[in-house]
């Protein structure tokens, strides 16, 4: 067993020495104790990924990018190839600010300083309808019919044909309609182009008709170029018209403002009504000082009378201030102090004390007397200040009702006498303006000038080949990278390893390439220079580090769905740990659906549920296969009920005797899917590796069922990629991009069996040889 162990170990050190030259670089690093390399991680920036990830979508979706730009391509060959040949005639003005004036104040425009206001004026004038209609009428274009005729689309054709146009032509509404064609045409031909830091502006005109382009350009600015001549003249006679009327109509108002400001004041008497409105203000100041003394008199008799006609004591201010009141209290406590002396001698019939009990009795009824007298008094006082308070107020009413009606006749004095003001100042200030129009009228300039004439555009300015080519190709390049893009994201499938260790966060043990296994699936991992074979070797290596006690003794290997490469994966581990001398026994656990035996080409009469019912032995159901040290166990009957059968204490029996006799066990299981025989397996194994198949497999399933396995306590180290097609995938182009290096004839560094060579230099090439021969 020894010598066995010695010959294993001797021949992995291929295998191990070949992952270290795939997962890290030796540049510049030396030899450490036992002749292998000191190695340092390659780490990759993130704008380098994300490059990376951007090639690589381009790349595998490159038929759909370049199919779409070359549809866009051809569209813009197509647009360029229909579209109208449109000439651009160009004619340069100069704006400059108000003209020199030749009189002060004889303009009747308003002053611009020729700032940002005064020139965006000017584009928008440029632009206007009425612009359009002068170059329109100057160059009879509504006469044109190839100009003033609308093109009609299809549906207007359709149309056409059922309309008669044949009177329409004679009348005034089809000359309109093709006036207004023109001046529409203009307006959207045109364009005001102003030249920056300059009071230059550049009028554009574009059209199918390069002799015509031209000439209407320069209608459009000589009609400019009038239309501001003509809007200074007609604004002097039109101001001379209009302050002739507005100066007779002033005089007329001014006129009867006099007379209406004379009349009010004979028939109101307004000569004295600033001293009249002053008395009247004065007594209504007097009055409300008046009622304010009334109303807090008022409040005080009230307060009082509300004191002494809520209360039935006589202990109150107003009562005990009272001398008839204080002289009548006197003499009934004195009765009431002899009453009391006097009861310890007699009794209350005694005719003594029945006297003296009258006249206390007369004594109460004086003083409830005088009580109601000084309460009537006080209600008489409280009514009294009450009657003044509201004699006052009327009195205040009178005298506010008189100064509001002094102060309207005042206020109406005065708004007639400002409109006579008014009306003054106007009639002399349009006076005064009418003498200055009158003079500055027949003295005119113009600020407005013609620098370069259009001329006839050699050449048409639209269609832009060249421009309209690059932006559909554009549009169809960026078109197709986001529609990649697109389906990139919404696709949930693993596909590449970077995707398998996001969506299951565990490290990616080994990846399997896509293989059709031509002759049969033995032969393939019998060629050590098949890529599969390759791709197992160096699971197998990797599996040897992925726990702290090195290769776990047994082994699960399960998937989240079906046909995912799992039974594939479990026999070639247990081949190449067998062919390196190990003692390996694989059982196919797949108690549903098995397919191990098939493979390998054994038979299925017995085999694991004959074990784990009791009907037969380990040894009964183990089958020596055609590999040294590699022994099967088929799934044998299949079962009614697997999950019970894997669930009971047998398979923990049964890992234990084959413990003692194997070196490694390599339990197939079933797929994950909705059952539980995975789980059962994976809790009494060591431990459990997840395949996953490239393009098979999707995230949430995957997750979902490594979720399940974690429940069930089940130790999963790691994760197998299979049918992994590196071509198609967008991180590489060839197995080379992940180290895959094939082939025994090559000369690559880290790759392949040179690899191996340039990193263990000490070990010799013989070893090398009979070890290829021995897996073999």
């Amino acid at each position: 067993m020894e010598g066995d162990s010695a010959g294993a170990r001797s021949r992995q050190l291929p295998a191990i020495a070949e992952n270290r030259a795939v997962s890290t670089r030796t540049e510049g690093a030396g030899y450490g104790p036992g002749g292998y390399p000191v190695t340092e991680p390659i780490y990759e920036s993130e704008l380098a990924a994300a490059l990376h990830y951007l090639i690589g979508i381009a790349w595998k979706w490159r038929t759909l990018i370049l199919g779409t730009a070359g549809a866009a391509f051809v569209v813009g060959v197509i647009y360029c190839f229909l579209a109208t040949p449109l000439y651009s005639a160009i004619v340069r003005i100069q704006i400059d600010r108000e003209p020199g004036k030749i009189i002060d104040g004889g303009s009747t425009s308003p002053t611009e300083q020729g700032g940002t206001e005064f020139q965006k004026t000017q584009y928008e004038l440029l632009k206007s309808r009425g612009m359009s209609e002068r170059v329109v009428a100057s160059l009879a274009l509504d006469q044109d019919r190839n100009f003033s005729v609308p093109t009609p689309g299809l549906i207007g054709s359709l149309l056409g044909i059922f309309s008669d146009t044949s009177q329409e032509a004679d009348t005034g509404a089809a000359q309109e309609r093709a006036r207004a064609v023109a001046v529409g045409r203009i307006q959207q031909n045109v364009e005001i182009r102003p030249i920056t830091v300059s009071r230059l502006v550049d009028i554009e005109y574009t059209d199918p008709s390069s002799q015509r382009a031209a000439a209407i350009a320069n209608a459009y600015a000589d009609a400019y170029v009038a239309s501001n001549l003509d809007k200074r003249f007609e604004a002097s006679s039109y101001a001379k018209v209009f302050l002739e009327d507005q100066i007779k109509q002033l005089k007329l108002r001014l006129e009867e403002s006099e007379k209406a400001m004379i009349a009010f004041a004979e028939s109101e008497d307004m000569v004295e009504t600033s001293d009249k409105t002053s008395i009247a203000e004065n007594n209504l100041a007097a009055a409300n000082a008046a009622l304010g003394q009334l109303i807090s008199n008022r409040i005080r008799d009230e307060e009082t009378w509300k004191q002494v006609a809520n209360s039935t004591a006589i202990n109150l201010p107003q009562l005990l201030t009272n001398n008839v009141i204080d002289g009548l209290r006197t003499q009934r406590n004195e009765l009431k102090r002899d009453y009391e002396e006097k009861l310890e001698t007699f009794k209350p019939g005694y005719p003594a004390m029945v006297e003296i009990s009258k006249k206390i009795a007369e004594l109460d009824r004086q003083l409830a007397t005088e009580v109601n007298t000084i309460r009537s008094s006080l209600k008489a006082a409280y009514e009294s200040s009450a009657n003044q308070e509201a004699q006052m107020r009327a009195r205040i009413d009178e005298l506010r009702a008189e100064v509001i009606e002094l102060q309207k006749k005042n206020v109406r004095y005065n708004i007639l006498q400002r409109e006579v003001t008014s009306n003054r100042n106007l009639y002399n200030d349009l006076l005064q303006r009418y003498k200055e129009v009158d003079v500055a009228s027949g003295v005119g300039t113009n600020n407005v000038f013609i620098v370069d004439r259009a001329l006839a555009p050699p050449s048409p300015s639209y269609p832009r080949t060249l421009l309209i080519l690059a932006g559909a190709l554009a549009v169809g390049l960026l078109g197709g990278f986001g529609a990649a893009n697109l389906i990139e994201l919404l696709d949930d499938r693993i596909r590449n390893p970077e995707d398998a260790e996001k969506a299951t966060g565990l490290p990616v043990l080994g990846i399997v390439p896509r293989s059709e296994f031509e002759n049969g699936l033995m032969a393939e991992l019998a060629d050590p220079r098949s890529p599969v074979a390759e791709a197992y070797r160096s699971l197998a290596t990797s599996l040897q580090f992925s726990t702290e006690y090195g290769l776990p003794r047994t082994l699960v290997l399960t998937s989240a769905g079906a046909s995912e490469g799992k039974s594939t994966t479990a026999i070639a581990l247990a081949r190449h740990f067998a062919v390196t001398g190990k003692k390996v026994l694989l059982i196919d656990a797949d108690l549903r659906k098995p397919s191990v035996h098939a493979k390998i080409g054994l038979d299925n009469a017995v085999g694991l549920s004959n074990c784990l019912t009791g009907m037969a032995t380990l040894e009964e159901v183990t089958q020596r296969t055609e590999i040294h040290n590699l022994f099967f166990i088929a799934s044998g009957p299949l079962p009614p009920n697997a999950a019970d059968i894997l669930g009971g204490t047998r398979v923990f029996t049964l890992i234990s005797v084959a413990l003692e006799t194997y070196d490694l066990v390599v339990f197939d299981s079933p797929p994950m899917l909705s059952i539980a025989d995975a789980q059962l397996l994976g809790a009494a194994a060591h431990a459990t590796i997840f395949v996953a198949g490239a393009g098979d497999s999707r995230r949430a399933v995957a997750r979902n069922a490594l979720r399940r396995l974690q429940l069930a306590r089940a130790l999963t180290i790691g994760l197998v990629l299979t049918k992994f097609d590196a071509r198609s995938s967008r991180y590489g182009y060839g197995y080379g991009a992940y180290g895959y290096g094939y082939g025994y004839g090559q000369e690559q560094d880290g790759v392949g069996s040179g690899g191996v060579k340039a990193l263990l230099p000490k070990l010799k090439r013989r070893d090398s040889k009979s070890n290829e021969s021995e897996l073999v």
